[in-house]
């Protein structure tokens, strides 16, 4: 097996847990009450999670099956979480907590023998194995922030944070494309001070423009939790600036700070 791929999957069941902490002991008025991703409440946010691990699943072991899902999504015959069919209104927040934790393991378990350059077929291009599930890590994280800002709760600042800052990074074109804007062709450099105490870098050190700061913060930005102007990220030149603006780490329509709901 990959080391890659054993890497990126025990941090992915590591940020599970983590998030298993954030929701331990909640009520069940608690888990109902509503989250900042506009629309969601806490079970809602575990709902959307584990039926991206059910399809995710059956993209890995399955493709076929995969491609007649995301047909019968495409002509409104099913949605991402209905298409299942488990009876979720029956089940308290945390029955369906475990079962978001029986999921993931499925997942984990039918990806973690791959090789991390394998295609995996997914809602527009195929990923690649290691891409696939770091964007679980960076979704769960998302959303489990959501759900530790409705409790009053912090999810802990590990160095598992490179994962989303780096997907933030790399979909800098995505979130000019996203919305029909011509993406620079000039780069950006990013300078991100990680939870340990080390320094990590993207992009040319002669670059320009920059952004530059706390790795969490700019996790925040580029997942939408937090506008830049809330955070205390330095963002040197109009490029990074417009950037920042409109960063998206995520698929799915545009959206901003104000109006997210991650898909």
């Amino acid at each position: 097996m990959s080391p890659v791929m054993q890497g990126i999957c025990d941090d992915l069941q590591a940020e599970t847990d983590a998030l298993g902490e954030v929701v331990s002991g909640i009520t069940e008025e608690q888990w109902r009450l509503p989250t900042p991703a506009q629309g969601w409440d806490s079970r809602e946010t575990m709902v959307h999670l584990g039926m991206t691990d059910w399809v995710a699943t059956v993209a890995v072991v399955d493709p076929d099956g995969f491609a007649g899902f995301t047909a019968a999504a495409a002509r409104g015959e099913m949605d991402l979480h209905t298409a299942a069919g488990f009876d979720f209104a029956s089940m308290s927040g945390a029955e369906i907590w475990d079962w978001l934790r029986t999921e993931r393991a499925k997942m984990v378990a039918a990806v973690r023998p791959h090789d991390p350059k394998d295609r995996i077929p997914w809602f527009g291009p195929s990923m690649g194995a290691l891409s696939f599930v770091t964007a679980r890590l960076m979704e769960t994280w998302s959303h489990g922030h959501d759900v530790a800002d409705t409790h009053g709760r912090e999810l802990p600042r590990t160095d598992r944070l490179r994962h989303v800052a780096h997907i933030g990074v790399s979909t800098r074109g995505w979130s000019y494309a996203n919305r029909g804007l011509e993406v620079p062709a000039e780069p950006v450099r990013v300078e991100l001070d990680a939870p340990s105490g080390s320094v990590w870098t993207w992009g040319p050190e002669d670059a320009a423009d920059k952004v530059s700061g706390d790795a969490y913060e700019f996790c925040l930005a580029v997942t939408q939790r937090r506008h830049h102007i809330e955070t205390g990220l330095s963002i040197e030149g109009s490029l990074a600036l417009a950037w920042m603006d409109i960063a998206q780490a995520f698929a799915g329509p545009p959206t901003d700070t104000q109006h997210r709901r991650a898909a």
